[in-house]
């Protein structure tokens, strides 16, 4: 059954694609939200991860060492953001805008030269006769395991953070570092693991726009995914499950958008290509002001830096 021109089995399929990028960065930052960082450098850590594994990739001849090269770059960048809020204690949020401009720079001068050039292409996982079934087939079983992997992260970052010793250490760091350095715990080493596992997440998900969502390498590739990432983690109000949710909701819209546009809709897709952003910035606005962070339930040492001498 198609609507018009769109097929719904194609339409929520190609969404499901499109959410991984956002998906696996918004898990990232979520982590290290719950840790009490916020790490506004997720489009740059993104960017870089997209040519880093476009690189690896290309090179190698095998997709899955370049989402592994793109996860790697994505650590290695945040790395520098965990040195220096954590150790210099610089201001968090001007520190994640300036990784993010940092980021977009250095992916385009590494990017010089691979400008047209085809990814190695990462296949479906074949299911055999499951990928047959009407719709169903077409929606659940067609897709690479990418798609799978995003969706397994989800259950194991809600299954980390709620049962796991592990997660009690990270939420009880983002709530009060205080109360957490004097039980013992080392705020600093707990927040540098997760701000990397952040990084390594958003490098992940660029390595998956420039490897499958747009297999060449352009410029600005991501094109705002990360802060719309940043936008889900507080939509979310900080839980997994809804992070994907969210994921879901915005690869729909940017799917929808283009389907519009192909079938010819009398909408102008402005007002959908916009969206995403208006959304993302009233956002940002809310998070800035301490009421409206703490209306959203966010963790309450987020964005405070810690020394052990206080």
């Amino acid at each position: 059954m198609d609507f018009g021109s769109i097929n719904p089995a194609v339409l929520i399929a190609s969404l499901m694609v499109a959410a991984v990028p956002i998906m696996l960065a918004a898990l990232g930052e979520l982590i290290v939200e719950k840790s009490g960082v916020l790490n506004l450098g997720v489009e740059g850590m993104m960017i870089i991860g997209a040519i880093a594994g476009f690189i690896v990739a290309v090179n190698t001849g095998s997709p899955v060492v370049g989402f592994i090269g793109g996860a790697m770059a994505g650590a290695a960048l945040s790395l520098i953001f965990a040195c220096l809020t954590q150790f210099l204690l610089t201001n968090q949020v001007a520190t994640g805008l300036a990784l993010t401009l940092f980021g977009l720079g250095l992916s385009s001068l590494a990017g010089q030269g691979y400008n047209g050039i085809k990814p190695p292409p990462t296949g479906a996982v074949p299911f055999g006769p499951l990928a047959d079934i009407p719709f169903f087939g077409r929606v659940l079983f067609g897709h690479d395991w990418m798609v799978y992997f995003s969706i397994l992260m989800v259950a194991v970052t809600w299954w980390v953070l709620k049962s796991t010793r592990l997660g009690l250490i990270i939420r009880a760091v983002g709530e009060n570092h205080e109360a957490a350095h004097s039980l013992g715990y080392k705020v600093t080493r707990v927040r540098i693991g997760c701000i990397m596992f952040g990084g390594a997440m958003a490098g992940m998900g660029g390595a998956y726009v420039s490897l499958v969502r747009v297999p060449q390498w352009i410029d600005g590739i991501t094109s705002g995914a990360g802060w719309i990432a940043l936008a889900i983690v507080v939509f979310a109000s900080w839980r997994p499950w809804r992070v994907m949710i969210g994921a879901y909701l915005f690869g729909g819209i940017t799917v929808l958008q283009l389907n519009l546009q192909a079938a010819g809709s009398a909408i102008p897709v402005e007002y959908l290509s916009m969206a995403p952003y208006l959304i993302t910035i009233l956002v940002l606005v809310i998070m800035s002001s301490g009421r409206g962070k703490a209306s959203l339930n966010a963790p309450a040492s987020l964005g405070q830096n810690f020394h052990a001498s206080h």
